[in-house]
Protein backbone atom coordinates (compact mmCIF):
# COMPACT_ATOMS: atom_id res chain seq x y z
CA UNK A 1 0.00 0.00 0.00
CA UNK A 2 1.06 3.49 -0.66
CA UNK A 3 2.91 5.39 1.85
CA UNK A 4 0.96 8.44 0.15
CA UNK A 5 -2.67 8.41 0.06
CA UNK A 6 -2.31 11.28 -1.97
CA UNK A 7 -1.93 9.30 -4.85
CA UNK A 8 -4.11 6.54 -6.50
CA UNK A 9 -2.73 3.30 -7.22
CA UNK A 10 -2.83 1.77 -10.26
CA UNK A 11 -0.58 0.12 -12.98
CA UNK A 12 0.80 0.80 -16.15
CA UNK A 13 1.52 -1.49 -19.41
CA UNK A 14 4.12 -0.97 -21.77
CA UNK A 15 3.25 -3.43 -24.45
CA UNK A 16 5.60 -4.34 -27.18
CA UNK A 17 5.50 -6.31 -30.29
CA UNK A 18 7.86 -8.70 -32.13
CA UNK A 19 9.21 -5.41 -33.94
CA UNK A 20 9.75 -3.68 -30.20
CA UNK A 21 7.10 -1.37 -31.05
CA UNK A 22 4.82 0.31 -28.45
CA UNK A 23 1.24 -0.36 -28.16
CA UNK A 24 -0.18 3.26 -27.78
CA UNK A 25 -3.96 4.15 -27.73
CA UNK A 26 -5.94 7.37 -28.58
CA UNK A 27 -7.82 8.64 -25.69
CA UNK A 28 -11.67 9.35 -26.87
CA UNK A 29 -12.16 11.78 -23.92
CA UNK A 30 -9.21 14.42 -24.78
CA UNK A 31 -9.12 16.47 -28.19
CA UNK A 32 -5.40 17.41 -27.67
CA UNK A 33 -4.42 14.14 -29.63
CA UNK A 34 -3.48 12.70 -26.34
CA UNK A 35 -2.31 8.96 -26.96
CA UNK A 36 -1.07 6.47 -23.90
CA UNK A 37 0.16 3.10 -23.26
CA UNK A 38 -2.91 1.30 -21.39
CA UNK A 39 -3.37 1.91 -17.56
CA UNK A 40 -5.80 2.07 -14.85
CA UNK A 41 -6.58 1.69 -11.08
CA UNK A 42 -5.73 -1.21 -8.76
CA UNK A 43 -8.96 -2.62 -6.98
CA UNK A 44 -9.67 -3.29 -3.70
CA UNK A 45 -7.74 -6.79 -2.73
CA UNK A 46 -6.36 -7.24 -6.44
CA UNK A 47 -3.07 -7.52 -6.91
CA UNK A 48 -0.58 -5.59 -9.62
CA UNK A 49 -0.15 -8.03 -12.21
CA UNK A 50 -3.82 -8.95 -11.44
CA UNK A 51 -4.91 -5.21 -12.61
CA UNK A 52 -2.33 -4.95 -15.25
CA UNK A 53 -3.69 -8.28 -17.52
CA UNK A 54 -7.34 -6.75 -16.65
CA UNK A 55 -6.80 -3.40 -17.64
CA UNK A 56 -5.22 -4.32 -20.87
CA UNK A 57 -8.02 -7.06 -21.25
CA UNK A 58 -10.53 -3.72 -20.76
CA UNK A 59 -8.88 -0.98 -22.76
CA UNK A 60 -7.69 -3.09 -25.74
CA UNK A 61 -9.55 -6.25 -26.12
CA UNK A 62 -6.06 -8.07 -25.37
CA UNK A 63 -6.88 -11.61 -23.53
CA UNK A 64 -4.33 -12.59 -20.81
CA UNK A 65 -3.14 -15.58 -22.48
CA UNK A 66 -1.89 -13.40 -25.60
CA UNK A 67 0.78 -11.25 -23.10
CA UNK A 68 3.85 -12.14 -21.89
CA UNK A 69 5.35 -10.87 -18.83
CA UNK A 70 9.43 -9.71 -19.38
CA UNK A 71 9.97 -7.34 -16.65
CA UNK A 72 8.62 -5.40 -14.25
CA UNK A 73 9.67 -2.25 -13.76
CA UNK A 74 11.84 -2.17 -9.27
CA UNK A 75 10.08 1.07 -8.47
CA UNK A 76 6.51 2.62 -8.19
CA UNK A 77 6.46 5.62 -10.30
CA UNK A 78 4.08 8.70 -9.73
CA UNK A 79 3.22 11.60 -11.72
CA UNK A 80 0.86 14.53 -10.80
CA UNK A 81 -2.14 16.29 -12.47
CA UNK A 82 -1.95 19.92 -13.64
CA UNK A 83 -3.77 21.78 -11.18
CA UNK A 84 -6.42 22.33 -13.28
CA UNK A 85 -7.59 18.58 -13.58
CA UNK A 86 -7.01 17.37 -10.19
CA UNK A 87 -10.51 18.47 -9.41
CA UNK A 88 -12.61 17.02 -12.13
CA UNK A 89 -10.41 13.62 -11.94
CA UNK A 90 -11.15 10.94 -9.33
CA UNK A 91 -13.88 13.04 -7.07
CA UNK A 92 -10.69 15.51 -6.24
CA UNK A 93 -9.74 13.00 -3.94
CA UNK A 94 -5.64 12.40 -5.70
CA UNK A 95 -2.89 14.29 -6.76
CA UNK A 96 -2.31 12.01 -9.10
CA UNK A 97 -1.28 7.92 -9.47
CA UNK A 98 1.34 6.03 -8.28
CA UNK A 99 1.87 3.25 -10.67
CA UNK A 100 3.24 -0.24 -10.95
CA UNK A 101 4.93 -0.95 -14.52
CA UNK A 102 4.66 -4.34 -16.66
CA UNK A 103 6.77 -4.58 -19.47
CA UNK A 104 4.82 -7.11 -21.85
CA UNK A 105 5.51 -8.82 -25.49
CA UNK A 106 2.17 -8.81 -27.40
CA UNK A 107 1.58 -12.81 -28.81
CA UNK A 108 -0.99 -12.18 -30.70
CA UNK A 109 -1.75 -10.76 -34.34
CA UNK A 110 -3.11 -6.85 -35.13
CA UNK A 111 -6.64 -8.15 -35.36
CA UNK A 112 -6.66 -9.05 -31.80
CA UNK A 113 -6.66 -6.18 -30.48
CA UNK A 114 -10.42 -4.48 -30.17
CA UNK A 115 -11.08 -1.34 -28.74
CA UNK A 116 -14.80 -1.43 -29.22
CA UNK A 117 -14.70 -2.29 -25.51
CA UNK A 118 -18.01 -2.53 -22.96
CA UNK A 119 -16.26 0.89 -21.92
CA UNK A 120 -14.15 2.21 -24.83
CA UNK A 121 -11.46 4.57 -23.69
CA UNK A 122 -9.55 4.55 -26.92
CA UNK A 123 -10.78 5.93 -30.28
CA UNK A 124 -7.53 4.33 -31.86
CA UNK A 125 -4.67 2.92 -31.42
CA UNK A 126 -1.02 2.39 -33.49
CA UNK A 127 2.64 0.75 -32.93
CA UNK A 128 4.95 3.32 -32.62
CA UNK A 129 9.32 3.57 -31.60
CA UNK A 130 9.22 3.83 -28.08
CA UNK A 131 11.54 7.16 -28.14
CA UNK A 132 8.28 8.77 -30.12
CA UNK A 133 6.20 8.58 -26.73
CA UNK A 134 7.30 10.92 -25.20
CA UNK A 135 5.99 13.59 -27.64
CA UNK A 136 2.48 11.81 -27.88
CA UNK A 137 1.73 11.72 -24.48
CA UNK A 138 0.59 14.30 -22.00
CA UNK A 139 2.67 16.66 -20.94
CA UNK A 140 2.29 15.84 -17.31
CA UNK A 141 3.37 12.01 -17.81
CA UNK A 142 6.29 12.60 -20.24
CA UNK A 143 8.88 12.27 -17.28
CA UNK A 144 7.42 9.12 -16.40
CA UNK A 145 7.53 8.06 -19.85
CA UNK A 146 11.02 8.75 -20.21
CA UNK A 147 11.84 6.63 -16.99
CA UNK A 148 10.34 3.53 -18.43
CA UNK A 149 12.08 3.95 -21.59
CA UNK A 150 15.17 4.69 -20.11
CA UNK A 151 14.46 1.50 -17.65
CA UNK A 152 13.85 -0.72 -20.41
CA UNK A 153 16.10 0.30 -23.37
CA UNK A 154 17.79 -3.20 -23.87
CA UNK A 155 14.07 -4.19 -24.96
CA UNK A 156 13.50 -1.70 -26.80
CA UNK A 157 16.14 -1.44 -29.33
Amino acid sequence: MSEEPLYRRGVGVMLINTDRKVWVGRRIDNTDEAWQMPQGGIDKGEQPWATALRELEEETGIPPHLVERIADHPERLRYDLPDDLQPKLWGGKWRGQEQDWFLCRFLGRNMDVNIATAHPEFCDWKWIEAAELPGIIVPFKRDLYRCLIDHWAEHLR
